[in-house]
């Protein structure tokens, strides 16, 4: 889904995860000496994280990184996999919700030129929609593998490496960084309105583009902007949040144009750990990015799509492709498929006639839901029912 968050198979997805402290027995990790040729490549998920693949103890998964998260989480599926002994812990904050948490020693993980020996894993429900994929991931490589390192991400070549804290392989445009002292993950700040906005947490699992929290917004927010809302996934749960497009913001001397905006409902995930707001994916894949704490940086060098429109729905149904039919998700508030009386949950089996099937991903179908304003679509309900919706700007 890229920096595209209104894609038209329509899964809303924000991967980050706890906000527990780091777990003890850290381990002891060592960067190979040639790191600079240990790129590491990576594909993109369908919720737009990044995924690769990690060894622990010796047994491969597939990764997902992500600053987002304290301490790197394995899904239990792979930690019996992996013959790790669970110890149960309690309970973590993530997006939707809290969940339950375990804790297993490892003696061994390693991607690219990153070794660690001996230290442990959170262990942690990773479910699919979290990544819009048919499995959840193995793993979560989180803040605690990371941080003490600088993180190279090159989205247009579809790699990254961890190198010395300190180098600066690239030039680009600054702004702060380091680790929340509570949250333990990525923090910068950002200016929206004027208003300078801060700590936000810089979190390559959420694949969207930048999410503040209800008190930022009502901070932050430009006058008579109009707003929309979406669901997003988390590890969590489901959770709708407000949405908007926003002219400009800035991050550190960077000024992003035509920028996604999401706000949590009240007490959401952002406030609840004490941030003003987080930034994913969806913003970063648009310039190639240095991450490095200890160092007090972040580095953006804008790529050609760091200024790209957001595709906006002109349908206002968010939809997931199920085999053979899309589930409505959510609909979208001031939509033309909220005045036309859609619900969450109704079923979708053909679109102007032809039929959802399993090639309905790659087929020239997908695009009806951010289509032409004024083009009428045609569906039929897989319980026979028929609807016509006319397509309309609405945010």
């Amino acid at each position: 889904m890229r920096a595209i968050l209104l894609a038209p198979v329509l899964l809303f997805i924000t991967l980050f995860g706890t906000a527990a402290a780091l777990l003890p027995g850290t381990g002891t990790s060592t960067l190979a000496d040639d790191a600079e040729e240990r790129w590491v490549s990576f594909s993109v998920t369908a919720g737009n994280q990044i995924r690769f693949d990690a060894q622990i103890n010796g047994v491969t998964a597939v990764a997902v990184l992500d600053t987002g998260v304290t301490a790197t989480v394995a899904s239990p599926a792979f930690a019996a996999r992996a013959g790790l002994k669970v110890q149960p812990r309690g309970m973590a904050q993530a997006i939707g919700g809290k969940v339950a948490f375990g804790w297993a020693p490892t003696r061994s993980m390693a991607f690219g030129a990153l070794d660690r020996r001996g230290g442990g894993v959170t262990v942690a429900a990773l479910p699919a929609n979290a990544t819009g994929e048919a499995t959840g991931p193995d793993l979560l490589v989180g803040q605690d593998m990371l941080a003490a390192h600088a993180l190279e991400i090159d989205y247009a070549a579809r790699r990254f490496r961890l190198l010395p804290s300190g180098r600066l392989p690239f030039r680009g445009e600054v702004a702060p960084l380091r680790i929340a002292p509570e949250a333990q993950v990525y923090v910068t700040e950002l200016t929206l309105g004027g208003k300078r906005l801060r700590p936000i947490i810089v979190d390559t699992g959420d694949g969207t583009s930048v999410t503040l929290s209800q008190p930022s917004w009502h901070v932050a927010r430009p006058s008579a902007l109009p707003t929309t809302t979406t669901i997003a996934y988390g590890v969590g749960g489901p959770q709708v949040s407000t949405m908007a497009i926003v002219e400009r913001l800035s991050v550190g001397r960077i000024t992003a144009r035509t920028v996604e905006l999401r706000v949590e409902p009240t007490g959401g995930f952002s406030q609840s750990v004490g941030a003003a707001g987080r930034i994913g994916s969806g913003f970063l894949e648009g310039y190639h990015v240095l991450l490095d704490p200890r160092a007090g940086r972040m580095v953006l060098s804008p790529s050609a799509s760091a200024d790209r429109l957001p595709m906006r729905s002109t349908s206002g149904l968010l939809t997931r492709f199920a085999g053979d039919r899309l589930r409505v998700l959510h609909v979208m508030r001031g939509g033309p498929a909220e005045a036309a009386g859609w619900r969450d949950g109704d079923t979708i089996c053909a679109i102007d006639g032809m039929p959802i099937t399993a090639d309905y991903p790659r087929s020239s179908l997908p695009g009806w839901s951010v289509g032409a304003p004024g083009r009428v679509i045609a569906f039929t309900l897989c319980d026979g029912a028929a609807r016509t919706l006319t397509l309309r700007h609405f945010y």
